[in-house]
């Protein structure tokens, strides 16, 4: 079951690319039929080009030396994993497509092609705007912002609920932060054999974290001016 909460403002597919290509710290790396992993090898340009640090045994260097004019089409996949256990954890997954090219010790990769996958499908990415977009300003805290607010503050999260349309919490056994970006925050709300998300928008952009400790004070404020707690009243209406 999808959300049935009407989704507001969110950041934009070249965006949400950066984000997900800022805060991966792993990736799976194809060049020339080898395929490797790699955990904590990679940077990124600013202009979103991607700088690998691999060992001198590598199949990808071998690649990259023995390849035509020693550039192999590489694919490079990163997910966006949600910090928070919840069912289905993959929020994202973005896959970068392009030539590797040896660089101050290092392969780097400047996209020729960029691919999102979200729930809502895959998109491709236009390239100029993935070069000029930068991350989420809030990218960086978001695990951490994510796992406080759900460790130490569940009553809060429960509170929350009071945002959210009656319909989208009907059979919810679990209400967990699923997400966090400038302009709002989104639940992902499980049911015994089934999810959604529903998005509760910022009254104005967050650029940092102490932006974002006010705009969830309003959402806070909003809900407590709300009643009954609808995702109690859910459980009590299955209980009886």
């Amino acid at each position: 079951m999808g959300d049935t909460q009407d989704w507001t403002a969110a950041p934009g597919a070249a965006e949400r690319a950066r984000s997900v290509l800022a805060t991966a710290w792993s990736c799976a790396v194809t060049a020339d039929g080898v395929r490797e992993e790699y955990v904590g090898a990679h940077t990124v340009t600013e202009d979103g080009a991607v700088r690998l640090t691999v060992p001198d045994d590598s199949g990808l260097i071998a690649a990259t030396l023995c390849a035509p004019r020693q550039e192999p089409s590489a694919l490079l996949e990163f997910a966006d994993v949600a910090p928070v256990p919840v069912r289905n954890r993959v929020r994202a997954r973005l896959w970068l497509s392009g030539w590797f090219a040896p660089s101050e010790g290092t392969l780097l990769l400047r996209p020729t092609r960029v691919v999102l996958r979200q729930s809502s499908g895959p998109v491709v990415v236009d390239l100029d705007e993935f070069t000029a977009a930068r991350p989420d300003p809030l990218a960086g805290a978001e695990s951490r912002l994510l796992t406080h607010l759900a460790d130490a503050h569940p009553d809060a999260v429960e509170r929350l609920t009071r945002l959210v349309r009656p319909e989208s919490l009907h059979a919810a056994t679990r209400v967990a932060p699923l997400a966090v970006d400038r302009h709002g925050l989104t639940l992902r709300i499980e049911r015994t054999r089934a999810h959604g998300d529903v998005r509760l928008p910022f009254h104005a952009p967050a650029d940092d974290v102490s932006q974002l400790t006010e705009r969830m004070h309003v959402l806070l404020a909003q809900a407590a001016a709300t009643c009954p707690r609808a995702l109690q009243r859910q459980r009590a209406d299955g209980d009886g």
